[in-house]
């Protein structure tokens, strides 16, 4: 399992995160939480999204998004 402690150091720093699909998200750390231990969620701040291609897919001035692996996703409300 990753360290996510080490994300705290980065903060102020511009990081990119690559994805199973080969889409990314680079931005600046803006912050980290919870206050103490493994970090659940991050603030990006000057953010760009792109696919595989390189082709950019979002921009954002601040996007909160959460480092850790995804292990599952299912539907928790609509239709089926």
């Amino acid at each position: 399992m990753p360290d996510y402690k080490k994300l705290r150091d980065m903060v102020s720093h511009r990081v990119t995160f690559e994805y199973d699909t080969g889409a990314k998200i680079v931005g600046y750390i803006a912050s980290c939480a919870p206050a103490a231990g493994p970090v659940q969620m991050l603030v990006l701040s000057k953010v760009q999204v792109t696919e595989a291609s390189g082709a950019t897919l979002a921009r954002y001035d601040e996007l909160p998004v959460v480092p850790n692996n995804l292990v599952g996703f299912a539907v928790t409300e609509g239709p089926l």
